[in-house]
């Protein structure tokens, strides 16, 4: 598969694009706003952004990736930035579509309030809390873990999402059936535990990448892929089509290529994009060694 990047570095030269083009399976180099705005309405069942955390900072590592995170003007600049976008977010997605917002402390509580005014804080479904435990320890301050990932539906009620499972339940001093499985005695009877653990809640516990983590392109703010699974698997369905407005190296778009979704990928930095053309590239030359 040819996983092309389409440059619309001039604002004023973005192509219109419709549901009736080729568009998706493509990772596109343009200011994002810019990009939206060319795309038809509803055409997303899920956006998932990671903008930039407004840490006043160039962001860089050791390969030399970097992008300048510094924002002159302060929160009402960032807030300013970034509403447009959660507009034309907003546009873009079907009735059943869902918008995560990847922030943190510095930002969650001023777009939280912002946003609102654009899907209507009655279709706010959850804040979730990723937690980590990578990195250094403060003496000041209980040590920063965490980051806030805010959920909306577009229409609450008509948004897709699929219940998740993980980790296992404390079975400790339980009965066990003619089969070994643990049960507890209610007054209705015999109450199984499912299968594939605890329902998942808003609070998930997932390692950050590791400096030596076979995922890590050297991209700055690389997220795990397992974090973007949860994302992708419990917020649309095989086939659906997953955007990501802030794609940096490409991890949202290859967690969607893997699990059968289609997928819509911007940056407006040349190097993101051609990070995660080349790991796109290099996930469906595995993928075809796989199948043989």
């Amino acid at each position: 598969m040819n996983y092309g990047i389409r440059l619309f570095l001039s604002p004023d030269g973005v192509e219109a694009l419709s549901l009736n083009e080729d568009i998706f399976n493509q990772v596109v180099c343009s200011d994002n706003l810019n990009w939206m705005s060319s795309l038809s309405a509803g055409i997303c069942h899920l956006v998932y952004i990671d903008p930039p955390f407004m840490t006043n900072s160039v962001r860089s590592q050791v390969s030399g990736h970097q992008y300048d995170d510094r924002w002159q003007g302060g929160i009402e600049a960032f807030v300013d930035f970034l509403l447009p976008r959660i507009r034309e977010i907003h546009r873009i997605l079907t009735d059943s579509g869902s918008f995560y917002l990847h922030l943190d402390q510095r930002t969650s509580h001023y777009l939280k309030v912002a946003v609102d005014q654009v899907f209507g804080a009655e279709n706010f479904l959850n804040e979730v809390i990723w937690s980590y435990r990578t990195g250094g320890r403060s003496k000041k301050w209980f040590a920063r873990k965490h980051d806030s990932i805010l959920v909306w539906a577009k229409h609450l009620g008509k948004h897709v999402f699929n219940l998740q499972h993980s980790g296992v339940f404390r079975t400790d001093g339980l009965k066990l059936d003619e089969d070994g499985r643990p049960y507890k005695v209610t007054k209705k009877g015999r109450l199984y535990f499912h299968p594939q653990g605890p329902a998942l809640t808003d609070v998930w516990e997932l390692p950050f990448l590791s400096t030596v983590s076979l995922e890590r392109t050297g991209y700055p703010s690389q997220k795990p892929e397992a974090l973007l699974e949860r994302i992708i698997l419990a917020s649309s369905n095989p086939g659906d089509v997953v955007c990501d407005a802030f794609c940096g190296s490409g991890t949202t778009l290859a967690v969607a290529r893997r699990l059968d979704r289609r997928w819509l990928g911007c940056d407006v930095s040349e190097e993101a994009v051609a990070i995660a053309r080349r790991r796109l590239e290099l996930g469906d030359c595995e993928q075809q060694r796989e199948l043989g």
